[in-house]
């Protein structure tokens, strides 16, 4: 008697497959095999378009328009089979005001917490003006924690960083050189008419204001105290600046920045 052993296939596991394309800078997060073009991805599971757009490497932080099968949808959007999905980055020449935006409103005040890989860049910000924290020993859970309460853009190098659902404004800083990290994040957000160079410490970021010569005259050195007359002093650590040698370095570098953005820019 001829026994006939009968072999039962497992069913399927469901899944969706979704079709991609990541548009501009967002492609500097993919894999070479997968930029500038529209991609097939697989999923085992029901997923929002954040999970997904975050588990292909790109922080939400850094899109701003999603578009799924043609219409604009938000992060909770939830990826069905066959969907077509197209991811953008922050426009700087088109306005999409009429679209659905990813974010809460644009934060009233342009204020930035900063990594801790990212200190000269810190540096600049404050020369121009801009409320800046740093610290050069913040952990993430802390720089997260900042940049959600206290209403602060998370500047860093780390795309893991951004990736937290705590932080909703961020940027991830693409360049390795500070002047052009500066460049980077005054484009990013549109800054160029709100500089107010010298008006914060460089130190600690508190705010500068005037000061009577008397007042700090026996913190000076000698030629100090004979040539100079105008003083500023910090709020917070009591730095004092004059208009000395750092004074017109700083003026140069602000010149320099301000000559290397485009004209509408300035």
């Amino acid at each position: 008697m001829t026994t006939v052993t009968t072999h039962r296939h497992r069913p399927r596991k469901p899944g969706i497959t979704a079709w991609f394309r990541f548009y501009e800078e967002l492609n500097d997060f993919l894999p070479a095999a997968r930029r500038k073009q529209t991609f097939r991805h697989r999923l085992n599971r029901r997923a929002s378009i954040k999970d997904v757009i975050e588990s292909l490497g790109v922080p939400h932080t850094e899109v701003e328009l999603i578009l799924a099968n043609g219409r604009s949808v938000d992060f909770s959007y939830i990826v069905g089979d066959g969907d077509r999905i197209s991811v953008y980055p922050v426009f700087e020449a088109l306005d999409i005001r009429p679209l659905l935006r990813l974010r809460p409103a644009p934060l009233r005040k342009t204020r930035f917490v900063l990594d801790s890989h990212l200190g000269k860049l810190a540096r600049y910000l404050r020369l121009l003006g801009f409320d800046t924290r740093y610290r050069n020993d913040f952990s993430d859970d802390e720089l997260a924690i900042i940049s959600c309460e206290e209403n602060r853009i998370l500047l860093t190098r780390d795309r893991l960083l951004l990736q937290r659902s705590i932080v909703t404004h961020g940027c991830f800083i693409r360049s390795d050189d500070a002047k052009q990290q500066v460049l980077e994040v005054l484009r990013r957000f549109d800054l160029a008419n709100d500089i107010r160079p010298l008006t914060r410490c460089i130190r600690c970021n508190g705010t500068l204001s005037s000061i009577d010569k008397d007042s700090v005259y026996h913190r000076l050195e000698p030629k100090t105290q004979r040539y100079y007359e105008e003083f500023r002093i910090c709020e917070s650590c009591r730095q004092v600046y004059w208009k000395g040698s750092h004074f017109r370095k700083m003026n140069r570098l602000i010149e320099e920045f301000r000559r290397t953005l485009p004209a509408h820019e300035s």
